[in-house]
């Protein structure tokens, strides 16, 4: 089961609309850190159909690496979004919001977005990192970290 996570967001920074200000994650929690994920298939071929295809896909890459370490969306404490023209991004807010709520729900850790001049794999419109806090037991182990 996922460690249970607080969201902080005080009242003095007004009201975030599909972030939190603040995520506390609980003593004991394992830290998943994700390496930045771009829209690419197993194959390492960026899919085609733009800003969102590739965000939704980062996303789902992300979502992936999670639930091979035993977690799940919902243990995502911050995300880190760069991306080569954050018009693309503001363009496509409907398209990028469906493709979010796909893979993470309603879900909404603390997040950044920056525009950076490229990244390093061509074609990549947008890459996501990502940290995680896990439950304290790796699913297969025992309390003591032996394999059962």
């Amino acid at each position: 089961m996922s460690p249970r996570l607080s969201l902080i967001n005080p009242e003095s920074l007004g009201v975030p609309r599909g972030f939190s200000h603040g995520v506390l994650a609980p003593a004991g929690a394992r830290l998943l850190f994700v390496a930045g994920q771009v829209g690419w298939d197993g194959g390492q071929r960026i899919v085609p159909g733009g800003f969102a295809a590739q965000f939704e896909r980062a996303l789902a890459n992300i979502r992936t690496v999670i639930e091979g370490a035993g977690g799940r969306v919902d243990d995502v404490c911050r995300l880190t979004i760069y991306v080569t023209d954050r018009s693309l991004y503001e363009n496509d807010l409907a398209g990028v919001g469906a493709a979010y709520r796909r893979i993470m729900g309603r879900h909404f850790p603390a997040m950044a977005l920056v525009e950076v001049a490229a990244l390093l794999e061509p074609g990549a419109l947008v890459e996501i990192e990502a940290t995680a806090a896990l439950s304290p037991e790796i699913p297969g182990t025992t309390q003591t970290g032996a394999a059962e």
